[in-house]
């Protein structure tokens, strides 16, 4: 796959779809500052059908609920999933009409849905004769493609929606003109990245997303991020490999532990063989191993709480196959059942959810061809809020108000929340709440039109409260993911707050919560598997989450990545470690650790840990003989013994234990070279590259008399202990890889 052709079309045609979309609502009167009022059934000179006025009016209604530019990036992107998805199905000859909607035979942009169109079964053929009539082949296109699209709403539901309101009336024009979106898709990239490659939808979707990720990331420092700009900022695809590693050594694990299958481990490229462990701990192992010995295929719940485009749980579905291949069962009736039974997955975005839904159906057409016609419900979803819901109408359920009103209180702005939210409800309860807004859907007719339509509303909106409840309530026996990467101080007060009361160990940002969430979600003695940032496993204000890790939890292995895991993202800022745990402490276990923090790409990375070049074992109670529990898994039995024996730098050396924050480094931090020599500015240890002995100070600080009332008063700054302002020191880069680098600090003004 050429990503950089996939990056390039995918920006391209964004600005190119909000473009074109906009450009259709100017042509119906309505423009991001002005909408111009209806008279009669004309506007700018178009007489508008009934339908057109209905489809209108609700466009207006999204924009003064939305705004203007919230409803173009929607619609924008309504039709680019569409697009690629007709796409991706067209190369695989999987479209159960039999049609390629944007080349002939050869994939030259020659659509076969316009020459074949009088065969095709989902038409009105006499709309099809007034299009060729009037020699109007750009209406007959839109008519055709809006049709098809329809007319996979039953085989995909998920993904194709009914085009019937206002997303129809925004329709691109010229579509056939050489360099459209349609034109590029088929020039730009090149048909064999489309083969049976599903990731490629991930890809476009995260590539989609470059510029509004960007857009956030340029404002202002301290600028909170908004509800619906979250999943651009956060998602970010794991590199295959990564996903390998984690799916095996979870997923794969806990089917081997109970079922030893020598063909299907050699077919686990990135599986880590557990280390030789000591008699005691062998037992505890074996114990785990007979009560996985009694899962069975159709038992196994794996899910991705963060699934994005659904990366992880494509790779989960070649898995799971794998175990129902080996239990007996054929391709085509495993298929179903994975879908039915195994697989869940959850995201903030509707968008990322159509995307998770079609990966997944298209993975399962890979194995069986009747898939399309099994209308299986799968059990992933975008996290639906309830802030819709009139309270009133909830005395539909008599007995049960009560318990549907907590569920509507729970899911209030829960596309904010996420997953993260604490849900507490039994299956019998949701079995409760289900069967009663089915009997109440029942009788709907019974009432007038009003109430009637309060009840299907009810309806509507319910069900999927009901169901996202049933996946965040149960347990599971694999949670694999890879979660947002955000402070939660970028977020709303109300994030903040919810953070700090339910997840006070790990409160500080969501891919910490994230471990706990994690964990939550696991049944006794279950796996999960995560890349995170591994700020986790050193940092001061990661200790408590450290503590409850290695009280409750045992690190089986990790593949610590450090810097440049991700090929699209270069530098120092991110870097990561992926592991695997078991929900269960095993004292003395000894995890397997592999160290690739040296390596500076993805590639290097991953050859690497599959040559094995540089593993370590650790059993992880030695981790808290170091204080803070830092999870120091390269360093020797020596190094552990210093502290066993009492030995600290506190004994030797005054340790300040903080820094100086600024909590403005835009405005009060400089290079050296930008300003003058003056008393107002002071040396600034800010860490960098990895250097020892001296170097990287750079930085200095304003300590003005209003930059110092600042520091003082302002809740997220730091004022570092006035004992050691203007004094040498030693200092250190915060977060490192590399091991230790300690530097000499000359301290005082900048002169």
């Amino acid at each position: 796959m050429n990503k950089n052709a996939v990056k390039e079309y995918a920006i391209w045609a964004r600005r190119e779809l909000i473009d074109r979309v906009s450009q259709k609502a100017f042509e119906y009167g309505i423009e991001r500052d002005h909408i111009e009022s209806v008279s009669g059934d004309v506007v700018k000179g178009i007489v508008l059908t009934s339908e057109q006025k209905v489809q209108r009016q609700a466009l207006v209604t999204a924009i003064n609920t939305k705004g203007f530019d919230q409803v173009m990036e929607e619609a924008a992107y309504t039709w680019f999933n569409r697009f690629i998805a007709l796409r991706f199905m067209e190369v695989n000859s999987y479209l159960p009409q039999k049609i390629r909607p944007f080349t002939d035979e050869e994939n030259k942009f020659n659509p076969q849905l316009i020459t074949d169109a009088l065969d095709l079964d989902f038409v009105d053929k006499n709309t099809i004769y007034s299009y060729k009539d009037k020699n109007d082949t750009d209406g007959l296109y839109k008519y055709l493609l809006i049709s098809l699209c329809n007319d996979m709403n039953q085989y995909l539901p998920g993904m194709f929606t009914r085009i019937d309101n206002y997303t129809t009336l925004l329709f691109p024009d010229n579509l056939l003109r050489e360099g459209s979106v349609v034109s590029r898709l088929i020039s730009d990239i090149d048909e064999d990245s489309w083969n049976d490659q599903v990731q490629i939808i991930g890809w476009l979707y995260q590539f989609y997303n470059t510029e509004p990720k960007d857009k956030v990331y340029a404002r202002k420092s301290g600028t909170k991020i908004k509800k619906e700009e979250i999943p651009a900022v956060t998602q970010l695809f794991t590199p295959d490999w990564i996903v390998k590693y984690m799916t095996e050594n979870s997923l794969g694990r806990l089917w081997l532990d109970g079922h030893p299958n020598d063909e299907m481990k050699s077919s686990f490229k990135y599986y880590l063989d557990e280390a030789k462990q000591e008699p005691e701990v062998e037992k505890e192992l074996e114990k785990i191993r007979a009560e996985h010995s009694h899962i069975t295929p159709e038992e196994i719940k794996f899910i991705d709480p963060c699934m994005g485009s659904g990366h992880i749980l494509v790779y989960a579905f070649d898995v799971l196959m794998q175990i129902y291949e080996s239990q007996g069962y054929t391709q085509r009736d495993a298929a179903s059942l994975i879908l039915k039974n195994n697989i869940y997955g959850l995201d903030i975005d509707e968008r990322a959810y159509q995307l998770s839904y079609f990966a997944l159906m298209m993975k399962a057409r890979q194995y069986s061809r009747r898939i399309f016609n099994e209308h299986i419900e799968l059990n992933v979803m975008d996290i639906r809020e309830s802030n819709s819901i009139n309270y009133k109408v909830l005395d539909k359920f008599k007995e049960l108000k009560p318990l549907a009103t907590k569920l509507v209180d729970l899911f209030k702005d829960a596309k904010e929340y996420g997953s993260i939210l604490i849900v507490n409800f039994t299956a019998q309860q949701l079995d409760q709440l289900e069967n009663r807004l089915e009997e109440i859907y029942s009788n709907i007719g019974d009432g007038d039109i009003f109430d009637n339509r309060d009840t299907e509303d009810l309806y509507i909106l319910m069900k999927p409260l009901i169901k996202q409840a049933r996946i965040m309530s149960q347990k599971y026996d694999t949670v694999v993911t890879n979660p947002p990467y955000n402070p939660v101080s970028n977020c709303s007060v109300q994030i903040q707050d919810y953070a700090k009361k339910h997840y006070p160990d790990s409160k500080t940002d969501f891919f910490a919560i994230f471990m706990e969430k994690a964990d939550s979600l696991l049944k006794k003695n279950a796996y999960y598997g995560m890349i995170n940032m591994h700020a986790w496993m050193f940092l001061t204000s990661y200790e408590s989450l450290r503590a409850k890790v290695l009280r409750t939890n045992t690190i089986i292995n990790m593949a610590h990545l450090g810097a440049r895991a991700f090929e699209e993202i270069g530098g120092e800022v991110v870097q990561t470690a992926a592991f695997v745990m078991s929900k269960k402490q095993l004292l003395n276990y000894k995890g397997t650790y592999s160290r690739l923090v040296d390596y500076n790409s993805q590639s290097l990375k991953e050859a690497a840990y599959l040559a094995k070049s540089n593993i370590h074992y650790s059993v992880s109670s030695n981790f808290s003989k170091i204080p803070g529990n830092p999870i120091a898994y390269w360093v020797g039995d020596s190094f552990y013994n210093c502290f066993s024996k009492g030995y600290s730098i506190d004994k030797i050396s005054k340790f300040t234990g903080s820094q100086h924050i600024t909590a403005n480094n835009e405005l009060y931090l400089r290079f050296h070279w930008e300003i003058s020599p003056s008393d107002r500015w002071k040396r600034y240890a800010k860490g960098g590259e990895f250097r020892k002995w001296y170097g990287n100070i750079i930085h200095v600080v304003d300590w003005s008399d209003s930059a110092l009332a600042f520091y003082r008063t302002n809740k997220t700054s730091n004022m570092l202990d006035q004992q050691y302002v203007d004094k040498d020191g030693i200092t250190y880069t915060d977060i490192a890889t590399k091991g230790c680098a300690f530097r000499y600090f000359e301290g005082g003004a900048f002169d």
